[in-house]
């Protein structure tokens, strides 16, 4: 049932779709067959645009809410210096940094990108600032494709189709049918038009706003109001403690609003799942890195691109949204099988204390690791160096994000081993600082499990 909703590709735990449109159903390149949308609204699919609750735009300041931005990207890259303690960062390091800059910097400039020398290059951490990050990782995502003479007419395209699917999904019923109504009128001959009152509309049962059946375009949006209202409750919790996405500015109504319509898009095309809490967790990393792009243009499209690059992300763990498919071979207690059979591989004995004498389910605590991609586990800058990481997986993802999660408990064994049910419970739900090189080396030198372990229930 899922699989027909969404249009997940074949081969279905490989990396990426080929396509945008094997996540989102009309997103693809068919609209254009018949000179027209395949989108076109069937009865009681109607629109609207949604007025956010207290996100209306104040524009007297975006300039300089703008430019507090860029002081806050600095702020979150000072975060990581911070949490060490230390501001001191040495000449070798500096060094470092430039030369990992200079050659990302020098593969995207190619003409043909190296897409395998990228995830190498990407695995080992991606510089902020600068839009580097930005573009890696919509190659990475497969949204970029690798010739650069290509980028312009994709990035074009798949603008424009964000744009129409926007406006023929966020329509109330009503704006929706006046639309069609005015385009319909465009058509006639201005001369054929007669003097005398307007002519006067029939509006059936079904677009009458009081309708109280399920086919109802009304019912339907009034559903849609009410998922709204969820995804600006989550929003307005996203990250608190940066300005980017909390607080009153314009500069975060303007963020939150065009997240909020990213991810109501999403959860009307995809009725399945339609939106489940967290999405804006894992929306909020792929937001803030396109919306920071030093390029103004791509800046000025990071809604769209977002979009993008969400349905994408997605597309490799959407299974694990969905309730009705948890004890599937697809599902999350299949996913966290995956894991404890691969904590099993590397540490039996680690493996045993939680598994038999301690008895922590990883439900309890991997669940939130695996479906929201760990961002709730670490601070943000921690989060984008794990991501550059996950992305540039030739393998995809979920197999990093596996190895991840399993490198967590390894780095934490000492403890883990001393703990009882309570002690290990609250540890692996409130994570420790860690080096974030040392638990991405960790998890890169696992021994892959093959074996087919599988959760006790």
């Amino acid at each position: 049932m899922l699989k027909g909703k969404l249009k997940l590709p074949e081969v279905a735990r490989r990396a990426f779709p080929d396509r945008l449109g094997s996540l989102v159903m009309g997103f693809d390149d068919k609209d254009d067959e018949n000179g027209g949308s395949d989108l076109a609204l069937g009865s009681g699919e109607e629109l609207e645009t949604f007025e956010p609750n207290g996100f209306g735009l104040d524009r007297e300041s975006d300039e300089e809410e703008e430019r507090k931005s860029s002081d806050e990207s600095d702020w979150i890259i000072r975060q990581r210096l911070d949490k060490d303690g230390t501001n001191s960062v040495s000449a070798s390091e500096i060094f470092a940094a430039d030369e990992k800059r200079s050659n990302i910097a020098f593969e995207l400039s190619q003409k043909e990108i190296n897409l395998e020398k990228l995830q190498r290059l990407a695995s080992l951490g991606l510089p902020d600032g600068g839009g580097l990050r930005a573009t890696a990782w919509k190659l990475l995502l497969g949204y970029l494709p690798a010739s650069r003479d290509l980028w312009e007419k994709e990035l074009t395209e798949n603008r424009l189709k964000y744009a129409k699917l926007k406006e023929e999904l966020l329509l109330s019923p009503a704006e929706y049918r006046r639309k069609i109504e005015a385009m319909d009128a465009m058509e006639h001959d201005v001369d054929s038009r007669a003097d005398g009152p307007l002519p006067r509309h029939e509006i059936s049962h079904e677009d009458h706003p009081l309708s109280l059946g399920k086919a109802s375009a009304w019912h339907k949006y009034f559903q849609d109001i009410e998922i709204a209202e969820q995804i600006d409750r989550d929003l307005q919790r996203t990250h608190p403690d940066l300005k980017f996405f909390s607080g009153d500015t314009s500069l975060s109504r303007k963020n939150r609003e065009a997240m909020r319509s990213i991810l109501l898009l999403f959860a009307k095309l995809n009725p399945a799942i339609r939106y489940v809490q967290g999405m804006n967790e894992v929306l909020a990393p792929i937001y803030y890195i396109f919306s920071t792009d030093t390029d103004e243009q791509n800046a000025e499209n990071a809604e769209a691109d977002s979009f993008c690059c969400f349905v994408r992300l997605l597309s490799d763990s959407v299974d694990h949204f969905c309730q009705q498919l948890d004890n599937s071979s697809v599902g999350i207690h299949s996913t966290l099988s995956r894991l404890l059979g691969l904590l099993k591989a590397n540490d039996e004995e680690l493996w045993r204390h939680l598994e038999f004498t301690t008895k922590v389910n990883p439900q309890f605590y991997a669940f939130r690791w695996i479906t929201l991609l760990l961002t709730q586990e670490f601070n943000f800058h921690s989060i984008m160096r794990i991501w550059d990481s996950l992305l540039s997986n030739s393998f995809g993802v979920q197999e990093m994000l596996l190895r991840v999660c399993c490198a967590m408990l390894l780095c934490v064994k000492s403890r883990l081993l001393s703990g009882d049910f309570a002690a290990n419970l609250k540890l692996l739900q409130h994570y420790p600082e860690i080096n974030i090189e040392h638990l991405l080396q960790v998890a890169r030198d696992l021994s892959p499990d093959t074996s087919s372990f599988r959760l006790s229930m």
